[in-house]
């Protein structure tokens, strides 16, 4: 048990050997969940975008791809996550479309007002304070900007409660509880969905 939990703890801030190997992991591993989230995207029209938690750093090329216009900034607290996401959207950054930075999502030193669109995949498990981070989110967007959460856990499923007891700091939270947050933190036109077949979910919430 030990290594294992090594291991999948390195999903809350990845480091080292085994925080490299999580990351690698990541890109793949939660692609086709993070494509489902960003299905949702459809009336938002985003010129700067920021990618939060932002880990092997996929979801941010993704975001690229489907808006050619835009730029985004994707910051995640691991070292390691922004090494392998730097790497991952390296054309991006060349060109000048995209930022790669470390960061911490309680504690935001970006521009206020400065983002239209911020995105969260698979990361809000390990936030010290939905309700606290979700006022930083909603510091640095515009007024009507827009925040989209995709978790692969609605707060219910026994495999990620499983996790919730080996990973330190891991909480996995319902629709109603980051709804809760969301309304607290400013956001209003909260709206939700959840996979037909899957634990997984898509909140968005307008400023």
């Amino acid at each position: 048990m030990g290594l294992f939990k090594n291991f999948v703890s390195q999903t809350r801030k990845p480091e080292g050997v085994l925080g490299k190997m999580m990351v690698n992991g990541m890109n793949g591993g939660h692609a086709k969940m993070a494509d489902w989230g960003m299905s949702h995207l459809t009336i938002v029209r985003p010129e700067h975008i920021i990618e939060l938690g932002c880990g092997g750093g996929r979801n941010a090329g993704e975001l690229l791809n489907k808006y050619p216009n835009a730029k985004v900034t994707a910051i995640d607290y691991s070292e390691v996550s922004v090494q392998k996401a730097t790497e991952y959207n390296s054309e991006a950054i060349k060109s000048g479309r995209c930022k790669v930075q470390q960061g911490d999502v309680s504690a935001l030193t970006l521009p206020k007002e400065s983002f239209d669109l911020a995105t969260a995949f698979e990361t809000i498990y390990f936030w010290p304070g939905l309700e606290k981070c979700f006022t930083q989110v909603a510091g640095v967007l515009k007024p009507g900007g827009v925040f989209m959460i995709v978790n692969e856990s609605d707060g219910t499923d026994e495999a990620s409660l499983k996790f919730e007891q080996i990973i330190e700091g891991m909480k996995c939270h319902t629709i109603n509880e980051i709804e809760a947050a969301l309304k607290s933190a400013g956001f209003s036109e909260v709206q939700s969905d959840h996979h037909k077949d899957k634990p997984w979910i898509t909140v968005i919430a307008k400023k």
